[in-house]
């Protein structure tokens, strides 16, 4: 068979009953389903007051069902839209569920988003009601109230700061459960009535993707994609009913929304929600999960984490590391090579799992981990390697919103460094002339929501564009080379694919993102955005003296420190890609700036724009 293709065409509409129990063929007949059948089981772990507290499934179906019907009491029908502006908090799933199983559409906002993003999604969307965690976000809304006029009730999860305040726009959460409880006493049956009218073909979930220019774009999903998704992690990563997991990256991200919503109503397992971004992790090395899904920035995190924490270590400490992380690569590299293991070098790892490896696992709070993946976003192969030698199996996910999150898959056994699987069955992926990937099953999208331009240039005669560059390995497993817009050509007519060399740079401790410049141009630079915690920690030690963050970006020592960085990488590069100069930005970015997506990647073609000035001088304007 074609590497570049996959034909199935049988099973492209079909469901694996030994995942998806039989007539749930919808998101919430699955959810009913699941949560009567684990009834008292743990569904997921909240804190409260520092002590953690277990929501069973029946507590979940029950606060779900109380949402949705305090909603319909409220005026929301089958098919409108209520939305979901908060962090990652138990809430979100028991309104996400409750949204849907009424047979309304959910949206989710990042919990970042500006006055005006709020405005364009809410209108954009057509929502009606709205969901905010708190104070802080209630402001957002009541600020542009008159620019939504068909948003007609904001409830409120958290009331702290607000016992007192009173609109007729604004109600708590507490008062919609009761609402609904109470609709649920008078009417046993309303709810199934609810649930058994939705159908596949029916809208669930509306995902707006961050988009590096212009506005974002609302993504249709219908139960039909999400089931299809659902059932086919089962065979892209498959979990247990006893396997935890922690949950911090924003719901309203595909691939959080289908690790920490979706695949538990197939596979189960308790979702410990992390009690915030800051305590991430704290509540890693608390919970130490057994399946853990995180972007490409927090795997660099956990690498630094370990680097820095050897700058304190005694020589002998250090010296036990670096033996043993050369006796775990060299068994690493066998294996990913399928070589076999000498048995001298397989009691050399054994040691060294007991003296460093473990320890380092549990510094990490991945010494239960059994299944570990990193998506949103290219990973570096040298973190990837990293990560393998440490015992830690760690797989990198595909897909796309518009693909409900995933595309493609690999066993364990089939680990091939640098690439994402195979396609998913029921899924067909190929490249087209420009090497550019395209994916058609089930699972791909409707299109976008007020735009049918974009629809029919995302979607054609039946298949997903997904502005991916790749490439099939001669076993049939897929590479994705960069970002089709996001190519290099130089002024002397070279193809740089600048993701693989910022990876590379960003394997250092001291460097928390960069993006390569030069299109068009006769050599590369790039723009570095300095880890603060470190670099912060180098100056200090070697008493650079600076006052805040740009200063320190403006010291020398620092400048020589992350050009040092980026000579190694150099190194290992051809002459046409290596970096010439580089510009350390002297603004400590977060997923709040305009600069930075909610999955915390520099927006590349904004940053070049907004850093023009900067850009230009490195090349002498």
């Amino acid at each position: 068979m074609d590497p570049r293709l996959r034909e199935d065409d049988k099973s492209i509409l079909s469901m694996s009953e030994a995942n998806i129990a039989p007539g749930c063929d919808t998101v919430a007949k699955l959810f009913r389903h699941t949560a009567a059948a684990r009834g008292e089981r743990a569904a997921m772990m909240h804190k409260d007051f520092g002590i953690w507290q277990k929501v069973t499934w029946r507590d979940y179906a029950e606060r779900a069902r109380w949402t949705g019907l305090g909603l319909a009491a409220l005026g929301l029908r089958p098919r409108e839209v209520a939305g979901v502006l908060a962090e990652t908090i138990p809430e979100w799933l028991w309104t996400d569920m409750g949204i849907i199983g009424l047979g309304a559409v959910s949206v989710g906002l990042y919990p970042t988003s500006s006055r005006e993003q709020v405005e364009y999604i809410v209108n954009d969307s057509g929502a009606r009601f709205l969901f905010v965690e708190d104070e802080e976000q209630l402001d957002k809304v009541l600020e542009r109230r008159e620019r939504m006029p068909k948003l007609a009730r904001v409830i409120v999860y958290d009331m702290t700061g607000l016992k007192r305040f009173a609109d007729p726009l604004v109600m708590s959460y507490a008062d919609l459960l009761e609402l609904g409880r109470a609709e649920d006493a008078q009417a046993l049956r309303r709810w199934d009535e609810f649930v058994d009218a939705t159908r596949p073909e029916d809208r669930a979930v509306l995902v707006y993707t961050s988009g590096t220019t212009g506005p974002p774009k609302g993504a249709i999903l219908s139960h039909r994609n999400l089931i299809f998704a659902i059932d086919r992690w089962g065979e892209m990563a498959p979990t247990r009913e006893s396997d935890d997991t922690l949950a911090f990256l924003p719901l309203c991200h595909m691939a959080e929304r289908m690790m920490t919503a979706m695949r538990p109503l197939a596979y189960g397992g308790v979702v410990h929600f992390a009690e915030s971004p800051d305590t991430v992790l704290e509540n890693l090395r608390e919970v130490s999960p057994t399946v853990f899904f995180a972007v490409p920035r927090i795997w660099e995190k956990l690498h630094s984490l370990v680097t820095m924490t050897l700058q304190d270590a005694t020589p002998l400490q250090r010296a036990m590391f670096r033996r043993a992380s050369a006796i775990a690569y060299a068994v690493a590299d066998r294996k990913m090579a399928k070589r076999p293991v000498p048995l001298w070098l397989r009691a050399l790892y054994g040691l060294a799992e007991v003296l460093v490896l473990r320890n380092t696992k549990r510094l990490l709070g991945l010494s239960r981990a059994r299944l570990i993946g990193s998506g949103a976003a290219p990973i570096s192969q040298e973190i990837m390697r990293w990560y393998v030698a440490l015992g830690i199996p760690i797989f990198e996910i595909y897909g796309q919103t518009e693909c409900s999150g995933i595309a493609t898959f690999y066993r364990p056994e089939e680990f091939a460094l640098g690439t994402v699987g195979r396609p998913l069955s029921g899924t067909e992926i190929r490249l087209s002339p420009e090497h550019e990937i395209v994916i058609r099953g089930a699972h791909v999208f409707e299109g976008y929501l007020n735009k049918p331009e974009r629809t029919a240039d995302a979607i054609r005669d039946g298949w997903l564009h997904t502005g991916d560059i790749g490439a099939f390995t001669a076993e049939g497993r897929l590479k994705i080379t960069d970002r089709k817009s996001d190519i290099i050509i130089t002024s002397g007519g070279k193809n740089i694919t600048p993701t693989e060399i910022e990876n590379r740079l960003k394997f250092s401790p001291y460097i928390t993102d960069a993006i390569v410049i030069g299109d068009r141009r006769n050599y590369l630079t790039a723009l570095v955005m300095i880890d603060q915690e470190n670099v912060t920690k180098y100056a200090q030690t070697n008493r650079i003296p600076f006052t805040d963050y740009a200063s320190l970006t403006r010291a020398p020592a620092v400048k020589e420190l992350v050009w040092s960085e980026v000579e190694k990488v150099n190194k290992l590069l051809a002459n046409v890609e290596r970096i010439r100069k580089i510009h350390l930005l002297d603004i400590l970015l977060t997923a709040e700036d305009e600069e930075m997506t909610p999955t915390l990647k520099l927006r590349r073609k904004f940053v070049n724009e907004k850093y023009k000035k900067e850009i230009e001088a490195m090349y002498g304007g």
